[in-house]
């Protein structure tokens, strides 16, 4: 019988958090900027020209973005531990026999 290995996976609890979060944030940057829109076609209204419309709500979506990609390139906790996960890890594949055709 083989011994199962354990696997690592790329994403953690902690990253995941991260990406919901920035998800999240991004989600709200994006509701900041909604309306602002004149009562009829042939009005106009100054309100889409408002700080939370041209400064907060860009910033607050840079920042969501920004948490994604800390997310993404986070270093993952839950690598090899143990000395022997360690050496599993680690060791080299097994290539496969290549024939040559003559």
């Amino acid at each position: 019988m083989k011994k199962k290995t354990d696997r690592v996976l790329l994403f953690d609890r902690s990253k995941y958090i991260w990406l919901i979060a920035g998800l999240g944030l991004t989600a709200i940057g994006f509701l900041l900027m909604i309306g602002g829109g004149g009562a009829g076609t042939t009005e106009f209204s100054e309100d889409i020209f408002s700080f939370r419309r041209l400064t907060l709500a860009p910033f607050v979506v840079l920042a969501g973005y920004g948490m994604q990609i800390y997310a993404i390139l986070k270093k993952t906790t839950n690598q090899a531990d143990t000395p022997e996960q360690k050496k599993t890890a680690m060791a080299p594949r097994p290539t496969p026999a290549v024939k040559k055709h003559k």
